[in-house]
């Protein structure tokens, strides 16, 4: 990731639109935001999944994933699987790994990629 042409900037995530994206089970609410141009724009976002939520899709997006409350629950295509609690965070490059998250009792999530 490279990141050029991104004055200094704070955000108010409370701030910005939330859509909401159904899982297989639960919602996800992201509050999204992008910064830069072309083949180096960044996608920043705060991401909250709902109790139950489960992804309805195997990923292959590299990310930068911090867990800022709750458990998450990430499961690799290859079966392995990686519990995050708030403080944890996990990094997968693009076409790495197909990955899916899911949570119990709910998750908030600051994510880059």
């Amino acid at each position: 990731m490279k990141m050029s042409e991104i004055p200094f900037g704070t955000t108010d995530w409370s701030k910005v639109e939330a859509i909401t994206h159904a899982g297989e089970r639960g919602e996800a609410i992201w509050r999204t935001k992008y910064f830069g141009e072309g083949l180096e724009k960044i996608r920043v976002r705060m991401v909250e999944y709902s109790a139950g939520y489960l992804a309805d899709h195997w990923c292959l997006k590299g990310h930068i994933l911090l867990c800022l409350e709750g458990t998450l629950e990430t499961e690799l295509d290859d079966g392995r699987r990686f519990t995050l609690t708030a403080g944890m965070s996990y990094q997968v490059a693009d076409n790495a790994e197909a990955h899916r998250s899911s949570t119990q009792k709910g998750a908030r999530l600051f994510i880059v990629d």
